[in-house]
């Protein structure tokens, strides 16, 4: 699988890193709605969060496909559970 980067970065490098950033995200998405919003309408909430969650899909799903191309699905599941 091709990498959008313009140098070789190694694939569980690659994968960690994106699941990382994708944690992160996710995180700052529910402390936000928890935190953050709470005087705000429902909705207002719900779309932050979502508006935050897709951002942390367009991490999580290239990880996943780049790790499985050289991890196997146990190896992935559990960085998976490491990093969050």
């Amino acid at each position: 699988m091709m990498s959008f980067l313009p140098f070789n970065i190694p694939l569980i490098l690659q994968t960690s890193l994106r699941l990382a950033l994708s944690t992160i995200l996710m995180s700052f998405a529910w402390q936000a709605r928890v935190k953050e919003l709470p005087a705000k309408p429902w909705y207002l909430a719900a779309f932050t969060s979502w508006g935050i969650a897709l951002f942390e899909c367009l991490l999580r799903v290239p990880a996943n496909r780049i790790g499985h191309t050289g991890l196997s699905l146990p190896q992935l599941k559990i960085m998976q559970d490491a990093i969050t």
